[in-house]
This record gives structure tokens, sequence and C-alpha cells, in this order.
């Protein structure tokens, strides 16, 4: 079935809710305004169920079809913003200063709530679904949190779907893969320590700058001559400042900043231990010393082979076609809830928009059918009665 007339129709109505949430973004687990809109419109339109603070600020609304054959999905999407300041100049910019839905999780809402609401209407499967709307998706893992309290016990949850916005695939079009999709993501703190002195008088200071440089090189080896050239890893040194401003003063301490992706967890123990070594080494040949946090985040997002098939068949009944999606070196914290039980993530095509987590992106509405359909031909397929035998 291609994309429905229904949602032909309710698109001014769900981008009216789309452009509403993103007029007022809410970061991390801070999205209060946004889980009561939310709730309240799920018990609007009806469902048997409405929960909130699942995971803090987490919502979750459950849908009953005509019959009940036992069987229960679910179908996630994300609500927070990022800390961003808005360069859209779009009228419905977010009136919220320094945060603004740069990643498009108010389309994500918007399009499951409509989603919802068809589902409320209709009730054509044979089962029960589970709709979920996750706070702090963009670091704070908030999807390992309402798995934390309980979500999938709970409610029965025996598979799980979950979708993104793609910028510069074709609106409405779908890509998707089997097995390891998103990177993990892990943070790194490295404070060195050496010391302070005149820029004049360099013999007599430890000097953290030049210290502090040569590991930001140094670490680069990790990919090009640590980590299989055939793998996937990443290491990006991100921030990197002194305690001393000014210009004649060589710094006592020099704090760096980093992140790295991998694709697997053999890579991922070699990243943290050599970060650690290359730091320390360092640190010691100049006379001074190195601290090292490292901080292991979002597990890699593996998609479970035959729900990313059906998914996969869902999307072309949608669009008429699903392509093979690349690796993404991004983290993904749906990872959680694929790692409590099967199911699969899918990306949409957002257009010819900015890139995600830029402040020029906006969540193209145009994309919002495909989305809706999508989520309703999950829960009809997955759940549709079986054929009666006589």
């Amino acid at each position: 079935m291609p994309t429905r007339n229904r949602f032909a129709e309710m698109l001014p109505e769900i981008t009216a809710w789309r452009r509403d949430l993103h007029e007022n973004p809410e970061i991390l687990f801070e999205t209060h305004r946004t889980s009561k809109v939310v709730a309240d419109k799920l018990r609007a339109f009806g469902c048997d169920e409405v929960v909130e603070g699942i995971g803090r600020t987490g919502v979750v609304g459950v849908i009953k079809g005509k019959g009940d054959n036992g069987r229960v999905i679910g179908l996630r999407a994300d609500m927070d913003a990022l800390p961003i300041p808005e360069q859209t100049g779009v009228p419905y910019a977010s009136k919220t200063p320094g945060a603004m839905h740069a990643c498009g999780h108010d389309g994500h809402t918007a399009m499951l709530l409509g989603a919802a609401k068809y589902l409320t209407e209709t009730r054509n499967f044979d089962g029960t679904v589970v709709v979920i709307f996750q706070p702090a998706e963009e670091g704070g893992g908030g999807g390992k949190e309402m798995c934390d309290d309980g979500m999938m016990d709970r409610w029965g949850i025996q598979e799980v779907y979950g979708m993104h916005n793609w910028p510069g695939r074709r609106t409405g079009e779908f890509a998707i893969r089997a097995g390891a999709f998103f990177a993990a993501t892990d943070q790194f703190d490295i404070h060195l320590e050496g010391k302070g002195g005149h820029a004049a008088k360099p013999q007599e200071a430890v000097d953290t700058t030049l210290m502090g440089a040569q590991l930001v090189t140094a670490v680069q080896q990790i990919v090009s001559r640590n980590a299989d050239p055939v793998k996937n890893i990443v290491v990006s040194i991100t921030s990197f400042e002194t305690s001393s401003k000014a210009f004649n003063v060589i710094p006592q301490r020099v704090h760096i900043k980093g992140t790295v992706r991998t694709m697997d967890a053999a890579h991922r123990d070699l990243a943290e231990t050599r970060i650690k070594e290359i730091a320390q080494g360092i640190a010691a040949a100049f006379g001074g010393t190195a601290e090292v946090d490292y901080r292991r985040s979002y597990p890699v997002m593996v998609n479970h082979d035959a729900e990313t098939e059906f998914a996969r068949d869902a999307a072309r009944a949608v669009s008429g076609q699903c392509e093979d999606a690349p690796l993404v070196m991004g983290g993904e914290d749906f990872a959680f809830m694929l790692e409590e039980r099967p199911g699969a993530y899918i990306l949409v095509g957002n257009g010819d928009s900015a890139p995600v987590h830029h402040p020029e992106y906006d969540f193209n509405d145009d994309a919002i059918p495909a989305g809706c359909s999508w989520w309703v031909e999950i829960a009809e397929r997955r759940l549709a009665a079986a054929p009666a035998t006589g």
C-alpha cells in the first residue's frame, strides 16, 4: 500500500503539531512541556493507557487492536532538542534561546503521534501497539533509562522499531541495513599537568601546550597504525583548552576532550587502551603527568536480521523501494532498546536540507505522510490477524 490518503488529509494538522514542538524545544530530560503535549494528545486520541514519567520524562501509550493474539510491538520516537542557537529564519523558529530541534526529533514525535491517532481510529490489527516517546536521545541515554524502568517487561513488548529522518535522501524514501548500523560512542577527557612559567624562559617550564599538541597528533595513529584498516573507527579531538590565556605564559595545565566511534567491541577496547597509553607516555616524556577519564556511552546499534527485512518490506509498501543504508559513525541510543528486544531502525529521506545538528537544519514536513504510513504498515503487517481456518 502506498502512502495512505488519511495522512495526506491529516498533514496540515500533524504539521501544526510539529511546528509547535519546533517552537518550544527542550533539552535532554527537560522535555516537560513536550511530554505533556504528547500525553494529552494520546489521551484525546483514545489510547487504552497513557503513562508518563517512564525514563524520567518519557511517555508510553497503549493501543489495543480489534483482536488480541498476545502479540505486542513497540514503536519509538525521540523528543529532545539540541543546545544549538537556531539560524533557520522560519516563522516557527525556536523561542528558547540557545536551543533548537536540529535533529528532527520534533518531526519524529509528530509522525508517531499521527500514526497513533490513525491506529486508535482504525484498530485494524490483532494484538497491541505500544507507542514510545523518549527523552534524552542526544547524549543523555533516555532509551536506557526507559528500559531500566522496566518498560519492555511492563507492557510485554516483544519487538521494537525506530525511525530517523535523513538529509540528502529523497523526501519520503527509505533506507535500512541489517547488523551493525550506528556506531558505539565514547567520550574522553585528558588533563595534562606540567610546570607553568614565563614564555621567555621555556627551559624552566614543562610545556603542556607542546605536550598537548604532540598528543593530538599522536592519537591519530590509533586509526592509521593500530586499528585493522578494513574496520571502522574514528578518533576525534574536539576541544583543547589551556589554563592560561596570556600570550606570555606557558600554562600549567591543558584540558583536551574528544570522542571515539567504533563498530565492534575489540576496536572499542583498543581505542580506550591506546588513548590512555599515549597520553601517559607523552606526558612522562615531557616531564609531566596525564589523567585520562574515558567514558563509554551508547553501544553499537545492531538491527536484527528478520525484523530488518520486515521493516524493509513495509517501507517498500509505502514508497515502492527501500535502499541499503550505509554504516553511520554517529551514535543512536535506540541501541539500548535493540539490546533488550529484537527490532529494526530505518531512515526516511528529508530531502535537500541542511545536515542534522546544523543551525540551519529543519525537518521536512513533506516527509510526514511517508513516515506515518510506515509506522502503520509496521503495526498492521506485524500484527495481522491469522487467517481463519475451517
